[in-house]
Order: structure tokens, then sequence, then C-alpha cells
């Protein structure tokens, strides 16, 4: 959206309204980004909804249909659908994340973090009121379209809506404060995925699996949290800086530009495509992991995970195979855990280490790992291979989180929301080629007889050789050619239409307001809901080291 002019009053939403006044604080930035990425996170979580959904119209047992083709399954209002149709919602979601990130980067830059994270609101709860609606007639194509299409372009707006404006107010603390808020993304799924649960358990009936409901609920509390959250945005003005900070005291590192890179040419470099592939690389790896965590732990281990060794996975009766699986829960709550801390731990390391140093750390740790895992699993050492997955889990967490510094250090600040829009869709990418892989190898060692404690061998040491190609592609990352750098010119022409009010000879009193209970309540309104994730998760995590 363009500008207003001068003699006009900005719009609710427009970005001139958000400027930040004197005595704002720059640490209620942080805890708005949060609302939103803990509400988007539960992308990670809706697995939860899967089993119940396939059989919510024969509640105790799926009413199966064998013979129904997709065609029929997209409009059938007779039998269950199949949980492989299902899991299509998750990968529409992280295509259109990537996609809507790319797409709407550039509008963002223009039309400012507050019109984002309220159109963000409006696509993540309205999808899961949609999806709701879905399940209550029954139409698998309106849940695809629900919260796998409309749900997945909030997911992309929601992720990508506060990291120019955190990197503007923190260029101090870049990695620190973009990992503050992408944490919620990754710690989403420990609040949801309970709340979840409660909500179905609480609506289920004979009549009804609660799911209809328990969606409509959190729908509409996603869409007051993220409103809250959009609201609470605010940009600084141009030429602040936090006092007593200079580029130059921060520039140890010598990617870190002090220039500028146009959206439209950053494509251009050679460095958004090495950055794309090493990000498309760690992340393949960790998706991978990610969608075969629960079974993964289950195969490897069988009945060592409840006290018996002697017994494999495929010796397990029911009853203990509904054990295990509930262990395998804790497992993967475990993992999310990881997933959200490594992203806030990592990304401010990389305030220390640098960015590029952050990535080789992912990378070769991530190697030793992959290739140890084996055999640690198969030296039956549960609390070992567990500790190893979290780690590379945290990592994978940590890639996401240190990226948008990373294209700030090296693109500059001007379009880095934007640019990290267009560098996610390796995401995308990953989100197809990680489960693709692993659940490829996995089915293929199966069939050729291959015990299941050994299927994910070879995946494991596959997954290590993506590592390699990152690690690679990192390596080769250099300072962009000065020929792709904005001239004064352009930046001045680009101030001249923001919207935005220029404060070039410092902060006059904005950005450090002290502490305050309005910085205390924005904090708590984020943190409570986390901590209860949190706590949540570790008892459930307390089976697997019982």
């Amino acid at each position: 959206m363009t500008a207003m002019a001068s003699d006009q009053a900005p719009g609710l939403l427009d970005r001139g309204r958000i400027v930040a006044r004197a005595g704002f604080n720059r640490w209620l930035v942080p805890p708005a980004a949060l609302a939103i990425h803990l509400c988007i996170g539960m992308s990670y979580g809706l697995s939860v909804f899967w089993l119940p959904l396939s059989q919510a119209l024969g509640i105790s047992k799926p009413v199966a249909c064998p013979d129904m083709s997709l065609m029929q399954e997209l409009f059938t209002t007779t039998c269950d659908w199949r949980v492989s149709s299902l899991l299509v919602t998750f990968e529409l979601g992280i295509v259109f994340l990537g996609l809507s990130a790319a797409a709407f980067g550039g509008w963002l830059e223009r039309a400012g973090p507050r019109r984002a994270g309220v159109s963000a609101a409006l696509c993540w709860g309205g999808g899961f009121l949609l999806a709701a609606l879905a399940v209550y007639i029954h139409q698998l194509w309106l849940f695809w379209l629900g919260l796998g299409v409309i749900g997945g372009i909030g997911l992309g707006l929601g992720y990508i809506s506060p990291v120019s404006t955190l990197i503007k107010w923190f260029p101090d603390r870049r990695g620190m404060a973009t990992g503050m808020a992408i944490m919620g993304f990754g710690g989403g799924a420990m609040i949801g995925s309970p709340l979840a649960i409660l909500l179905m358990n609480h609506f289920k009936d004979d009549q009804s699996s609660g799911v209809a409901q328990a969606m409509a609920v959190m729908g509409c509390i996603y869409l007051v949290f993220m409103l809250c959250g959009a609201f609470g945005y605010r940009v600084p003005p141009d030429g602040w800086k936090p006092d007593g900070w200079t580029q130059s005291k921060e520039r140890t590192h010598a990617l870190i530009t002090t220039g500028h890179v146009h959206l439209n040419d950053a494509h251009k470099t050679p460095q958004f495509w090495l950055i794309w592939v090493a990000l498309w690389m760690n992340v393949s790896a960790g998706i991978g992991v990610l969608s075969m965590a629960s079974p993964m732990l289950q195969e490897i281990f069988g009945g060592s995970l409840i006290g018996r060794p002697d017994l494999k996975f495929g010796d397990l009766d029911a009853s203990q195979h509904a054990v295990i699986a509930g262990i395998a829960g804790g497992f993967v709550s475990l993992l999310s855990l990881f997933n959200s801390g490594g992203r806030f731990a990592w990304a401010s390391l990389s305030d220390i280490l640098g960015r590029k140093v952050t990535y080789f750390s992912f990378f070769i740790l991530g190697m030793i790992l992959y290739v140890l895992a084996p055999t640690l699993a198969h030296m039956g050492s549960v609390a070992l291979f567990v500790g190893t997955l979290c780690i590379i889990i945290s990592m994978y967490g940590g890639g996401f989180a240190t990226l948008p510094a990373y294209l700030a250090d090296i693109f500059g600040t001007q379009f880095v929301g934007a640019i990290h829009g267009r560098i996610l869709t390796a995401w995308s990418a990953a989100g197809i080629l990680g489960p693709l892989v692993i659940g490829y190898i996995r089915d293929a060692e199966i069939a050729a007889g291959v015990p299941r404690a050994a299927v994910y061998d070879y995946t494991l040491y596959i997954l290590t050789g993506f590592l390699l190609i990152g690690l690679i592609a990192n390596a080769l990352v250099r300072p962009v050619d000065h020929k792709y750098m904005m001239t004064d010119e352009q930046l001045a022409a680009l101030k001249t239409k923001a919207s935005t009010a220029t404060l070039p000879d410092g902060s006059h009193g904005i950005g450090f307001g002290g502490f305050s209970p309005a910085v205390l309540l924005a904090w708590l309104a984020v943190g409570i809901p986390f901590l209860w994730g949190v706590w949540n998760t570790l008892v459930k995590a307390v089976a697997l080291f019982g």
C-alpha cells in the first residue's frame, strides 16, 4: 500500500500510524511478535487432530470406504477421511507459508507490520473457523482450503511480520531480538496441542468427536490474541538508533554490510542462493526427523521404552503399543521444547559468534550427531539417542531464528523482511524433500526385510549428506559486491515515499523507557501461556527417562 499524503491522517492499520513516539519502550515489541508466533506455531501441532478426524463420523472407529478415490473423498459426507489425506493439510500450509512470505514480503515493507499482522490473524484464526465448519459439514476440500491454503497464507504473513521491525529496533542485538520472536513459532505447539486435547475431550460425546468445537474455540482465541499482537507493533522513526550505539563498534565481522541491497536485486546475488541452499539443507535434515520422530523412537527401541529390552517393536501387543506411543508423544513434545529454546539460544549466540560461524556450527555439529545417532540407537541408550536428536532439533530451530539477522548482515536492513520472505521458499522445498526422503527410505528398508530397529540408519547418513551440502554453501558466502548496493539517492527517494518521521540525530527518548507496568503485562501475557506449555512438555517427557 502506498504511503498516504502528508495532509491526510493515516489509517488505523497504516505504517504512518504506528511510528513510535517519545517514551516508547522497544521491549514492548518482542512480546507483540511472540503473541503472533505462539499462535501460528500450532502448525507443528496439528497432528493431534488427525486421528479424531479420521473417525469423526464413526466416533469410536472409522467409517471406511476402501474403494473411495481422492476426488470422492473431497466431497463425501458418509465416509471418514484418511490420515494420509489429512496430512496434506500440513503440507499445504508449509507450501503456502513459503509462497505467501515470498509474494507479500515487498508489500509488508510498504504496508508495515500492523497491517500484515492483522491480515495474518484473519487468515490463521479464520482458517481455523473455516476448518471447524468443514468438519461440521464433513467437506475435506473446505478443510484443505481453510487450514491449508488460507491458514498457510496466515502462517507466511505472521511469520515475517515482525522480522524487519525487530531488526530495526535492535540493531545492537539482531540475533537475540529475532530469536525471541521466532522461538514462539517453535513453541506454539507446546501450548496449542494440550489445549486442543483439553477442548476435544471437553466437547466430545456420543455424537461428536469434539474437533469442530475445539477448532472453533481455538480460532477465536488465535484471532483475538494475534490482533492484540498486531496492534502492539510499533516501528522506529527513520534514523533512530539506541543511545550510544554505532555501527562501527559492532562491525567485528567482515560480512556485516553498511549498505542496503534492493529487494529487486537480492535474488541476483550469489549470496541469496547460497543462503537459500544452506537453509534448504538444514531444514530438510531437521524436518525429516520431526516428521518421523514418534515412529522412529518406537521402532528403534520397542520394548526398551517400557523396561522390556527383550521385546522388539513387532513383538509388542496392543496395550504395549499404546504405552510406547504415549512415551513417543512425550519425545515429540520434548523436541518441540528444544526447537523453541534453540531458536532463542542459537540466535543470541550468533550475536557473539557471527551468523556464518553459527551456521558452520549447525552443519559441523549436526553431521557429527547424525553419524553418531545410529550407533547410540544400537547401543540401546534411549537417553543418549533422545539427547542427540534434541540438540539436532535445537539447531533446526536455530537456523530459522538466526536467518533474519544473517540476511540483515549480508543485504542490509532496508528490505530484510521481504528478502527473508523470499528465502523462506527454501522451507517449502524442505517440507517436501525431508519427509519424502526419510519416508521413502524407511518403506524401502522395511520392504527389503531390514529389522525395524535399523531402518533409519541409512536415512540418518543421507541427512548427514544434506548437511555437508549446506556446509559447502555456507562456506562460499562472501560480502555482497558493492554494485548491488543502493545509492544514497535511491535510499533518499525511499525515505521520501515512506510515511515514517525522521529522527536523524538519535533516539530523542524513544526505545528506552525503563521498567513499566505495560512492559510487565505484555511479557506476562505471552510468558504465562508459554510456561504452561513448557510445564506440560516436561511432564510428558518424564516418561522417557523414568
